[in-house]
């Protein structure tokens, strides 16, 4: 049969929170570097009117695509589903799009110019870290 890791939870758990910390620290470094100041822990933020119409318009497309994914990959054989339809390639386009979004009304209406700058980064660093950790494997602890 297949060999089951007793860790994997806790390797699982131990890698979230390196990689939440690395992105934590990472913009907070960034937001005193740069000088502009810390958002509010999971809150929308939006810059203006503006922001809040595109950015409610990137979710509710990405929801609509999201269910048009998954019943278009359910009507196909298994192993010939189309992958730009998965849930996880979709996140990371919404994450891509909203922060692209964000960046450019910052850059565009915010008080602080740099703000964009900010965000930037972090989306930069965070696909980074995405790509580093898919690519090793977890870091090889999975």
């Amino acid at each position: 049969m297949y060999a089951v890791d007793p860790l994997a939870g806790t390797k699982l758990i131990l890698l979230i929170a390196i990689v939440v910390a690395l992105m934590y620290f990472f913009e907070l470094g960034l937001r005193k570097w740069l000088k502009v100041e810390k958002k509010k822990f999971f809150s929308y933020n939006h810059i203006n009117d503006k922001h809040k119409k595109v950015d409610w318009t990137i979710r509710i497309g990405f929801l609509v695509t999201l269910l048009t994914g998954y019943v278009i990959n359910m009507k196909r054989y298994p192993m010939e589903f189309i992958w730009y339809l998965e849930p996880a390639v979709l996140l990371i386009v919404f994450i891509v799009l909203s922060e692209t979004a964000r960046a450019f009304m910052e850059w565009k209406y915010a008080e602080n110019r740099k703000a964009y700058l900010v965000t930037i980064f972090h989306l930069a660093f965070v696909l980074f870290l995405l790509f580093i950790v898919i690519k090793t494997d977890f870091f090889w602890m999975l």
